[in-house]
């Protein structure tokens, strides 16, 4: 087995019950179009190549990219691309196919990788991932739990959010410090949010968690994006049915989502330059 690079957060699964799993959960057929980020060894792309379905493996590694074109090249459908998932457009891939997106992604970049998969424009229809366990958690997490935030509201209204089950740690060579868990993120069709619904939502779920410890009325009155008067804070909470003390980790994504909307046709918030952040 090649050896992993601490530097590109490598940890290649080797359990092939776990393998099989991953692949049963996206079910690849023949006629499916299916990204796979971070093949590694290839223990997932040959299952996936087999089925016959159209496949797209994208490894930055440039070792692991040679090995697995050296080996998978001459397989009709099976394409190795050599490069960064976050930088790759996945829209110019199979233009107007339905996409799958399935991978074992390092945890350095799981955050930026889901929101980039999220992106507007043509999303994947089933994304199958592997994420630290905490990750997980953080993402599925109900509003009133500790690891509830900026991240749950951020995927969880674009998307349903499924935990499909958990891998230990030892699944993995070299052994990782944490656990992980399989995840499954279903993007809304059609899209739930307009791009600049999206924008906003982003700016007010920064905002309102970057405050946690406050209330709801409170930040809306001081955060220098809103600066509403105490009146207009009243009736904007009262419109969207969300308590003046209420907190943000206690307001539930389709509420944010009510909450930015209405704060939208106030022509707020007023733009900072920080709207991609998440926690």
């Amino acid at each position: 087995m090649p050896r992993a690079k601490k530097s590109l957060g490598q940890n290649f699964l080797v359990d092939p019950n776990i393998q099989r799993k991953i692949v049963d959960a996206i079910d690849p057929h023949a006629g499916d179009t299916i990204v796979e980020i971070g093949p590694g060894t290839g223990a997932l792309t040959r299952a996936i190549a087999a089925s016959g379905a159209r496949l797209f493996a994208i490894e930055k590694d440039d070792a692991l990219a040679d090995a697995l074109r050296q080996e998978l090249d001459h397989v009709p459908g099976v394409t190795i691309v050599h490069g960064d998932a976050l930088r790759i457009d996945l829209h110019s891939i199979e233009p107007q196919q339905p996409v799958k997106v399935v991978g074992n992604i390092p945890y350095n970049i799981t955050t930026p990788l889901i929101f980039h998969l999220l992106e507007p424009g043509r999303r994947p229809i089933d994304i199958v991932l592997m994420v630290q366990r905490e990750v997980a958690d953080r993402i599925i997490a109900p509003a009133g739990a500790k690891t509830y935030g900026a991240l749950s509201v951020g995927v969880r209204s674009l998307a349903a959010v499924e935990r499909l089950f958990h891998v230990g740690r030892n699944a993995f060579r070299p052994v990782p410090a944490v656990d992980s868990t399989v995840i499954r993120i279903t993007p809304g069709q059609p899209p739930p949010l307009a791009p600049d619904e999206e924008r906003d939502l982003r700016a007010l779920t920064r905002i309102t968690f970057s405050r946690r410890r406050k209330q709801m009325q409170t930040i809306l009155r001081t955060a220098p994006e809103y600066a509403l008067a105490s009146d207009d804070v009243a009736a904007v909470l009262h419109e969207v049915g969300v308590a003046a003390d209420a907190r943000p980790e206690t307001v539930d994504p389709l509420h944010f989502v009510m909450l930015s909307r209405a704060l939208r046709r106030r022509g707020l918030p007023v733009p900072s330059g920080h709207e991609g952040d998440h926690d």
